[in-house]
């Protein structure tokens, strides 16, 4: 957003009574929440829809065996 919309939109809520600049930022942080919580949402879809590819857990597999040798390491997790 450039500089002279910022500075405009400010200008417009100092007119604002202190009760609806009050109204305004729930209002505000509302939409916020609501937008982040959608993100949320659908990075957890786009992740439960990648775990269940058939492709995606063969390169697991693949990722696993080569993998393999280094479990006789002796290296354990805790």
């Amino acid at each position: 957003m450039d500089v002279a919309a910022l500075a405009r939109i400010e200008s417009d809520i100092s007119q604002l009574s202190l009760a609806d600049q009050t109204l305004l930022m729930e209002r505000l942080a509302q939409c916020i929440r609501k937008s982040a919580t959608e993100r949320q949402q659908d990075w957890e879809g786009q992740l439960a829809a990648m775990a269940a590819d058939p492709e995606i857990q063969q390169e697991i597999r693949c990722i696993e065996a080569d993998f393999e040798l280094a479990s006789a390491d002796g290296l354990t997790p805790e």
